[in-house]
């Protein structure tokens, strides 16, 4: 069904080469006026990367961070967001589609579930387009969840045209905010959500005890948030969540903390975590600046 959520959508695409506008052609390409060509895959995603690129991020990554959303850990996050949107919802805006990236969505899962929750709840159809530098966390997206608009790009030239998007999703996450800028209508708002001082803390102590990266600041990325864009609030959301061996094994193997641990750390990591793992976020969302 993506392919088909592409073509109904076509007008939110640019071409990350010439930046012209683009076109569906039989359901299997998008290409530009000028010729330059991006098939649409057989799960119905998009490649518009125009050379390889390598992320320390692969598909045993994407996979525990899947099964660590469905399993429920991100729930809380996940509601916030939601609420967040409903009540910024214009009063007067009729039924329109209101479009929502997700930049560095990752393997979809947040934002499957977001979408997911706001048209259950909501008056508009929202339509959810996510898109990440991994094309192996998209192609388990575009496979999982096949109602969304999935895209393998780069934040540097994130191919949509400009203004196309009411919200723009960033959730733990690396930023561009001028392209953000660019992408967001002018009354749209970017929600950015980033660690709390207390995010996954049980596991930071367990890995880097009296070490300097025992403890985390969120200072300088929420200055910079504000610096770039017009802060209209924040909120923090922050719970504990208890989780078996399994979860807590695929909970470690998705955080970048655990990625310079030897096998023999990471054992004794889990060994010593008994207790729940603590959920911590700041939810920043703004609107664009003057």
């Amino acid at each position: 069904m993506s392919k088909l959520n592409i073509k109904d959508n076509a007008d939110i695409f640019k071409c990350p080469v010439c930046s012209g506008n683009m076109d569906v052609v039989d359901l299997r390409s998008l290409i530009c006026f000028n010729g330059h060509n991006f098939d649409i895959s057989r799960s119905g995603y998009v490649n518009f990367l125009t050379k390889p690129v390598k992320t320390e991020y692969d598909k045993a990554l994407f996979h525990s961070r899947s099964l660590i959303s469905r399993h429920g850990f991100f729930g809380p996050l996940i509601e916030a967001i939601v609420e967040l949107i409903a009540g910024k919802e214009p009063a007067d805006a009729g039924t329109h589609r209101r479009m929502v990236l997700d930049a560095g969505c990752g393997e979809g899962s947040h934002l499957d579930q977001i979408i997911g929750e706001l048209d259950a709840r909501a008056r508009h159809e929202y339509v959810g387009v996510g898109m990440d530098i991994s094309k192996e966390g998209i192609q388990i997206a575009s496979r999982q969840y096949p109602n969304r608009i999935w895209c393998v790009g780069d934040l540097t030239h994130i191919p949509f045209n400009d203004g196309s998007f009411d919200v723009i999703l960033n959730i733990l996450s690396p930023s561009n905010y001028k392209e953000f800028s660019r992408l967001l209508a002018v009354t749209g708002i970017l929600i950015k959500v980033i660690p709390g001082r207390d995010y996954l803390k049980e596991i930071r102590e367990a890995f880097f005890d009296k070490t300097e990266k025992q403890t985390y600041s969120n200072e300088r990325v929420y200055s910079h948030f504000c610096k770039n864009f017009e802060l209209i609030g924040s909120r923090d959301v922050r719970y504990t969540t208890m989780l078996d061996e399994e979860m807590l094994r695929h909970l470690i193997k998705m955080t970048p903390l655990s990625w310079t641990a030897t096998d023999l750390e990471t054992e004794h990591a889990i060994a010593s975590l008994k207790g729940g793992i603590t959920a911590d976020f700041t939810v920043l969302y703004g609107g664009k600046g003057n």
